[in-house]
């Protein structure tokens, strides 16, 4: 749907959000989002609410933690929304939920809950916050196929679980699409998924064959890497577990270290990424410590971030990884003692 900018000014929508259109009409709208399953539900429905309420051209790109290098220039040129990544002041919208989303203390200045920028750290994920302020702001009624999207967003950022078995063997839609963004053939697959989600269900999303290809082949790597997981086990003392699977032919599975580790209380370990190699740490959702840090402020010391019980950083060499990882382990396993 186009609306022309004659329809946007008779419309009783905010002047702030109004102004911005009717000034951006000749250019369409990027949404930036994180790629994973959280970010790529915020950009769907962002997208739906923006072409429903405002007539908003949109289009998509997924974004990931390597492209905060050049913060600054980001998106220079262009008009741009970003959901479920770092702020960015010169975003028209901007959603998220991370406490790590601020880079700088200046940008923390900068930002002000407005008609188009909202920030809600106690969110388990990004899409509920965007549907709360879109209802508040913009007048809009959620469908029931945008909640359930949303409910199993908290279920799958927040690791909301009923189960590790579930985690790692749940046959639910949102499981399936989840586990097939693992094996995404492409950068620009989850920009196709995105679209697809801004007008389908997850049942129809999660049927389409590229989507069920996909599965099929993480579904294969997933009970590989439960078997390739524990000779990668460095250590696993005073309820921290730290490994290494660092090397392309290690197969791996987000909550391995849970399903053969129950006793654990977090994870710490070392993982390739299409952006470099990558440090992963979280807390055991269904174990966890009684006065847990912080995992996603600890990771920014190496670039990273995330939440309370999850978090991530991308450091610039395999060996930066690795010493940032045992780092981490070591602070962990001093903060459960000392707790």
């Amino acid at each position: 749907m186009v609306v022309t900018a004659e329809e946007h000014t008779r419309r009783d929508c905010p002047r702030a959000v109004r102004v911005a259109i009717l000034r951006g009409m000749a250019a369409p709208l990027t949404i930036h989002y994180h790629r994973d399953f959280d970010g790529m539900v915020a950009g769907a429905v962002l997208a739906a609410i923006l072409i429903d309420q405002f007539g908003e051209r949109v289009q998509w790109k997924s974004v990931n933690y390597d492209q905060k290098r050049n913060w600054e220039t980001f998106g220079a040129g262009t008009r741009f929304a970003i959901v479920d990544f770092h702020f960015h002041p010169d975003a028209a919208y901007w959603f998220d939920h991370h406490p790590t989303t601020f880079l700088t203390p200046e940008l923390r200045e900068l930002y002000k809950p407005s008609e188009r920028w909202n920030w809600d750290e106690t969110s388990p994920s990004c899409p509920p916050l965007i549907l709360r302020h879109a209802k508040q702001h913009w007048g809009y009624t959620s469908s029931e196929r945008f909640e359930e999207m949303a409910r199993w967003s908290d279920v799958i950022d927040a690791a909301r679980y009923e189960s590790v078995d579930q985690a790692i063997f749940g046959d639910a839609p949102a499981l399936r699409i989840a586990r097939a963004l693992t094996v995404a053939p492409s950068q620009t697959w989850t920009d196709e998924l995105v679209e697809a989600l801004t007008t389908g269900t997850l049942e129809q999303v999660a049927s389409r064959e590229d989507v069920e290809r996909a599965h099929q082949r993480a579904s294969r790597n997933r009970d590989k890497a439960l078997e390739q997981f524990p000779p990668t086990v460095l250590k696993n003392e005073d309820g921290v577990l730290l490994y290494d699977a660092s090397s392309s032919k290690i197969r791996r599975e987000r909550f391995a270290a849970f399903y053969h580790h129950p006793e654990i209380q977090y994870s710490v370990g070392v993982i390739p990424t299409r952006s470099g190699f990558h440090i992963t740490c979280g807390e055991n959702p269904w174990n966890p410590p009684a006065n847990g840090l912080h995992v996603g402020e600890m990771m920014e010391a190496y670039g990273g971030g995330g939440h309370r019980a999850v978090g991530g950083a991308n450091p610039p060499s395999l060996e930066d990884a690795r010493r940032g990882a045992a780092e981490m382990r070591d602070k962990l396993v001093v903060a459960l003692k000392d707790g």
